[in-house]
């Protein structure tokens, strides 16, 4: 995840991730880029790891990663990176950068040897004069949505008026619930495929087994203004909540920095998870952002750096 190479900056309006919800009660609210990624290979004589996703999609990988993390989503919050799991395009095994850190890491680090991370958005109902058709109109009937009911609204766009969910913190909520429990789905899709493939090297299909992380950034889709800022808490908490849905296996954090979280979640310093900060040119420079203050009330736990043409992550 490059923060110089940010893709998939527009709008979802096609489409459709995670621990308990948050267990305080926050008063401002969480689109899709993607962590810049280098596609490259080598591997690593030291305990580093390496985020890959799918512009990595065919590309030679490092042999010996001692963790990967791995992009579920290509660049948006509700599409799939093609070689996550198996598609027509990478139809082998081989092929999947899932199955590449399942077989491959070590894990010889504090980190565990796979984990996953998502792209996220609050686009709202409309972005830029186009209807969000996956923007929901009502709560689940599975989860109770801390934030009440999501309504639906009339608005005009282009002279059309639509019915279509409230631009609210509820909705905002379930959006990012469906973007989570639709990233669960593709997590089980891509081991069932890769399970049936490849018997030596078990890809768990259960989304507790990883740890999970929250792409944040300004290139994504969001909500603006004070209310704005609410709606993207919100709709951050809603795939927090949806990952681990009440068990004491799951693990959730951000990949962002504390001036894109400011912008876009606010001052809030109570959301209290781990945060992988991006940013750093080299391996010294990563090390140093482990002090970095919090920006959640969490802690800094993983950083990153670009060498060459990887990204790399380095362990707190």
């Amino acid at each position: 995840m490059r923060t110089s190479i940010l893709k998939g900056s527009m709008p979802l309006w096609t489409g459709g991730l995670a621990v308990v919800l948050l267990a305080v009660t926050l008063a401002t609210p969480a689109g899709a880029a993607n962590p810049g990624h280098g596609s490259g290979g080598g591997g690593s004589s030291s305990p580093i790891g390496y985020d890959v996703s799918y512009p990595q999609c065919g590309a030679t990988l490092p042999t010996s990663p001692a963790f990967g993390i791995v992009g579920v989503n290509a660049g948006l919050a509700n599409n799939t990176n093609p070689c996550f799991g198996t598609s027509t395009t990478y139809s082998s095994y081989s092929q999947s950068e899932l199955y590449w850190a399942t077989a491959l890491a070590s894990g010889v680090t504090a980190q565990p040897k796979v984990s996953l991370y998502v792209n996220t958005a609050d686009p709202g109902n409309e972005y830029n004069g186009t209807i969000i058709a996956d923007w929901p109109t009502t709560n689940s009937s599975s989860v109770t949505n801390p934030y009440g009911l999501c309504s639906t609204t009339t608005i005009t766009v282009n002279s059309t008026t639509y019915t279509v969910g409230a631009n609210s913190p509820a909705c905002a909520w379930q959006y990012g619930y469906n973007m989570m429990t639709a990233d669960i789905a593709r997590l089980a899709t891509a081991a069932d495929q890769l399970n049936t493939l490849e018997t030596t090297d078990y890809v768990s299909p259960n989304a507790l087994a990883y740890r999970w992380w929250l792409d944040i950034e300004t290139a994504n889709s969001w909500q603006s203004g004070t209310s704005g800022q609410a709606m993207n808490l919100a709709d951050v908490q809603g795939m927090y909540a949806a990952e681990a849905g009440g068990s004491a296996g799951g693990y959730v954090g951000v990949y962002t920095t504390s001036t894109q979280w400011s912008q876009i979640i606010g001052a809030t310093s109570s959301f209290d998870v781990p945060e992988w900060v991006p940013g750093a040119k080299t391996e010294p420079g990563a090390a140093a952002n482990c002090t970095q203050s919090s920006f959640t009330g969490g802690k800094v736990t993983l950083t990153q750096w670009t060498s060459h043409s990887l990204d790399n992550d380095f362990v707190c």
